[in-house]
């Protein structure tokens, strides 16, 4: 069941959240919590591609209790329910308060009644749009010598809102994407090539092998717009962890939008942070 369009009030916080108070420059608060506490996913909450660790899954879990949690990510549904959702269940984290927004927020999914995960809106790319950017991937990659001969799993994956380009494959273990392309500069490349070849669609650099391709603007700030619209909550109410804040990462658009941001490094820095916020307020 997929309902194109918008959403529904959240059930525990009511139509409108304001004045959960101010984020500082190393993640905390000043009062009480933000309404809504957004996350990347891969090596801000998890190793790439890797379930949230279990520390990391309590400690979401604890702030669900409290507050809602965004996680918005380049991968499809079925990676959020590996990655989060199995993970969350084994804590026994409440995930009433839990936004999923799979493939840069092109898609939008929530719990209801507590049993089943309902998609609020999609993008849907046209088979159009789909067959030029698989094509204009493909040949790129190929002209550029990143068509890879050993990869784990596809290299290309139709998203249904996003087409995704993994280097290596989407299994690919994390230690490989580490030394793929340790500078980004292989993937800004593709990414710049993949653009002139395509030009009515989105380019982005993606993860740390990985080039996505969209409608124009439906990058990470767009899932977080949507995100105001249906709650009904201001920018000031929502705080972004992310590890790829800087101008190029696919987390920048995020703040490049006005939402407060804390850069992260890794899901333990993400922790450590976290539990900080949560032990002053």
């Amino acid at each position: 069941m997929c309902i194109q369009g918008g959403g529904e009030p959240d059930g525990r916080c009511g139509t409108r959240i304001v004045g959960f108070g101010t984020v500082d420059t190393v993640g905390g608060v000043n009062n009480s919590l933000p309404a809504v506490v957004a996350f990347d996913l891969d090596d801000t909450l998890a190793p790439s591609k890797t379930r949230i660790p279990e520390p990391m899954a309590r400690i979401l879990g604890a702030l669900l209790g409290r507050t809602d949690v965004l996680v918005i990510s380049g991968g499809q549904f079925g990676q959020f329910r590996t990655q989060v959702i199995d993970a969350l269940k084994d804590v026994d984290a409440p995930m009433r308060g839990l936004h999923l927004m799979p493939a840069c927020g092109t898609q939008y999914y929530r719990l209801d009644d507590d049993t089943q995960w309902v998609c609020r809106y999609v993008e849907e790319l046209t088979d159009d749009e789909k067959s030029r950017a698989i094509a204009a991937l493909e040949n790129c990659a190929k002209d550029l010598g990143l068509w890879e001969d050993h990869t784990w799993g596809p290299r290309i994956e139709d998203r249904t809102s996003q087409i995704t380009f993994s280097a290596l494959g989407q299994q690919a273990p994390v230690e490989a994407k580490k030394t793929w392309d340790p500078t980004g500069e292989r993937k800004l490349r593709l990414a710049a090539d993949v653009a002139a070849a395509v030009p009515d669609l989105e380019v982005r650099a993606g993860g740390s092998t990985s080039v996505d391709i969209t409608r124009v603007g439906r990058d990470k700030s767009f899932g977080l717009t949507r995100l105001l619209e249906v709650t009904g909550l201001a920018k000031e109410d929502v705080v972004f962890y992310g590890d790829r804040l800087d101008e190029h990462g696919n987390d920048y658009p995020v703040k490049a939008m006005g939402i407060r941001c804390v850069s992260v490094t890794d899901w333990q820095d993400t922790a450590n942070k976290l539990q900080e916020m949560l032990d002053a307020c």
